[in-house]
């Protein structure tokens, strides 16, 4: 009734049912947490935690949050808990569940009981039916929260049991040399069982129904989404951590200390020496060097970034210019759509297949700087045209219709109304671009790459390496037509064929993993410069 309110007893039945259904939910997010942190050896499964030894710490999360999603469904269906459930679970918790049930069960028979291939497939069709059956059934609140909350408690006395040992190996019999490990399935069961039940508990604490189930379905997105970026994070993390003492290993301050480098200012020459000495980023590779550096592979990787981002991005911009303004939209530009679409999903090494059949020929018959920058140009190019593309379509005609109706030229539209409208689009594109051109290897290993450890006194000077000459072209530059090294092939080197195992390099371990946080700092130092300049021109739009 639209007059009726409810009792003092009611409103506190029902905040102490959601306190416990949120308490669940917090309970998922931990055990999904854990998981992902044994997953990756952040925690042993050997060690303790607070003082327990991990495995039974994690089956008795389970079996708590097992017990009390199955209670709460329970209850909900008999009216302790005020709940708005509708009669069926649905058929997708029924299949997921009657899959899941299925596995158990053929698990079970097969693992536990010892029944070989006839009793897995009995065990495994009579639990997938019993999961089935529990799901659809009973009310959507039993039939969400029973089927979950069995398996995780189930899953969470096996390992309070001690039948799993943190050091268990399965051997799989229909897979020759090939076997599971508990250090690998126990933190992957602990995150399925916590995406589980944290749906089943996440859509009790929504009432069930329509709520229930947009409160389920935003939880798995946010815990997936939380364990992406912990993974990118945890990865960056690691990198550094491993990193750090081989990058900054020599590090020296005081006047004087670093190499002496030379500018010309206003026609004379300055020569000046770094207040600072990192011999891992500011040394090549040198016998009487103290310590050997990676400075021609941070040069070499910058400059190909660079001349791959001067030849893609103009030529991007201008075919996303011409098939949005100029050409009539139809089966040209649906087969440039295709075409380029194709081209960014193509593999890295085809790309560089095709730099080195087909430019480095025609640059000496042997790799170059040169050849490096125009295969990953090409490889930038398709992206380039895409995002510019989008951002251009997505500039509203209004804008177009108001600056020709003020009597502009059409390019003078597209120059001081679209363009200007499009580049945080066009910026975003390029950055994604480069992040991953930046990091191949296949393509400047085919075209580029001359060695893994380079002189310093190799470094690639482009900017000074240009000449004029009186004959055609008129300008030449030798530098882009020499082989150079790059961070990413010297991390390949350095990984696969064991190169720097020797030599004035430090702990080689150490060696390598400066060299991934030079690369990654690189990487993101591009980054950089891209989110300032696309911040820049957001800026510039708002203001006017």
């Amino acid at each position: 009734m639209a007059g009726a309110t409810r009792t003092r007893l009611v409103r506190e039945d029902t905040s102490g049912a959601d306190a416990v259904a949120a308490l669940a939910v917090g309970v998922a997010s931990v055990l999904f947490g854990l998981g992902l942190a044994a997953m990756f050896e952040v925690v042993g499964l050997t060690g303790t935690l607070a003082g327990v030894p991990t495995l039974p710490l994690l089956g008795g999360l389970l079996l708590v949050q097992g017990v009390a999603v199955v209670v709460f469904g329970v209850g909900s269906r008999f009216g302790a808990v005020e709940t708005n459930p509708r009669p069926d679970a649905g058929i997708v918790a029924a299949v997921a569940f009657t899959l899941i049930w299925f596995v158990v069960g053929g698990l079970v028979a097969s693992q536990v009981l010892g029944l070989g291939l006839a009793g897995w497939l009995l065990g495994a069709i009579l639990t997938g039916a019993a999961g089935f059956a529990a799901t659809v059934l009973p009310r959507e609140d039993v039939g969400s929260t029973l089927p979950a909350g069995v398996v995780t408690a189930l899953v969470g006395l096996v390992f309070l049991s001690g039948y799993i040992a943190p050091t268990s190996v399965w051997d799989l019999g229909w897979v020759q040399k090939a076997s599971l490990t508990a250090e690998f399935m126990v933190p992957v069961v602990t995150v399925f069982c916590a995406l589980l039940t944290g749906w089943a508990a996440a859509k009790a604490y929504g009432g069930f129904g329509a709520r229930g189930r947009r409160v389920g379905a935003y939880l798995l997105v946010y815990l997936n989404a939380a364990a992406i970026v912990g993974v990118l994070f945890a990865l960056v993390a690691f990198t550094v951590f491993k990193g750090v003492p081989g990058l900054f290993r020599g590090l020296t301050f005081g006047p004087g200390v670093g190499p002496e480098s030379t500018v010309a200012l206003f026609g004379a020459s300055v020569t000046f020496s770094w207040p600072v000495y990192l011999p891992f980023a500011m040394n090549g590779v040198g016998l009487l060097n103290d310590l050997n550096g990676v400075l021609p592979a941070i040069v070499g990787t910058f400059w190909l970034v660079v001349g791959a981002v001067l030849f893609a991005v103009p030529l991007g911009v201008g075919a996303a210019i011409f098939l949005t303004e100029y050409a009539e939209r139809g089966r040209f530009t649906q087969v440039v759509e295709v075409a380029t679409n194709g081209l960014w999903s193509t593999p890295s090494i085809v790309f560089g297949l095709f730099g080195f059949a087909f430019l480095i020929p025609r640059f000496g018959n042997g790799k170059s700087l040169l050849a490096g920058m125009l295969t990953l140009g090409f490889m930038l190019l398709p992206l380039v045209v895409i995002t510019s593309r989008e951002a251009m379509l997505s500039v509203p005609d209004e804008y177009r219709d108001a600056s020709a109706a003020l009597g502009v030229t059409k390019w003078q539209t597209i120059r001081s109304v679209v363009l200007p409208a499009a580049l945080p689009g066009v910026v975003t594109g390029t950055i994604l671009g480069v992040g991953r051109i930046a990091g191949e290897t296949a393509p400047i290993l085919l075209t580029m790459a001359g060695g893994v450890f380079v002189p310093g006194s190799q470094t690639a000077d482009v900017i000074g390496g240009f000449q004029f000459t009186a004959a055609p072209p008129f300008v030449s530059n030798p530098e882009l037509l020499q082989a150079t090294s790059a961070l990413p092939y010297q991390l390949y080197a350095l990984i696969t064929a064991g190169v720097g195992a020797s030599g004035n390099v430090g702990n080689p371990d150490q060696f390598r993993w400066a060299t991934a946080l030079i690369l990654l700092l690189v990487v993101l130092s591009f980054y950089a410069v891209g989110i300032v300049t696309r911040y820049y021109f957001r800026r510039k739009l708002d203001y006017e």
